[in-house]
């Protein structure tokens, strides 16, 4: 079974429209791979809310993946413009490919068929979803 992947933003959208693009693309996964989820800034996209709105409305799945998210010394740089996002992405590859995050999500998530990866971009800056989404869609798949 081949899967398909999105990006999405808990940034600089409603719910209606983050939760339209959600059943419109017929998600049965949602991967959170934001660093941080549980303060009320994230207003509908915190964690708690997230999980029950995404399984009510959707009919998905939905799972907060820290293994897939940057570290703060990675993407503190980034946020303050020390670095730019191909210097931020070369390190989330790096970071990535270090814990074995691709054989894992496999592991985890390979029952999945349309998978919608959230992250934080934003109309002026890029997420390491978007990163992650790529690295997904060009592994190699495993041959038996």
């Amino acid at each position: 079974m081949s899967q398909t992947f999105m990006t999405l933003s808990a940034y600089e959208t409603s719910a209606e429209d983050f939760f339209t693009k959600l059943i419109d693309a017929k998600i049965d996964l949602l991967v959170d791979v934001r660093l941080h989820n549980t303060n009320q800034l994230c207003g509908f996209t915190k964690e708690r809310d997230l999980a029950y709105f995404v399984k009510t409305i959707v009919g998905a799945a939905y799972a907060h993946d820290v293994d897939l998210a940057p570290t703060t010394d990675l993407l503190e740089p980034y946020l303050h413009h020390h670095i730019d996002f191909d210097e931020y992405a070369s390190g989330y590859k790096a970071l990535i490919d270090s814990r074995g995050s691709l054989a894992d999500f496999s592991t985890k998530y390979g029952q999945y068929q349309n998978i919608a990866i959230l992250g934080t971009a934003t109309h002026k800056r890029r997420s390491h979803a978007e990163v992650l989404a790529e690295l997904l869609t060009e592994k190699p798949k495993a041959t038996h």
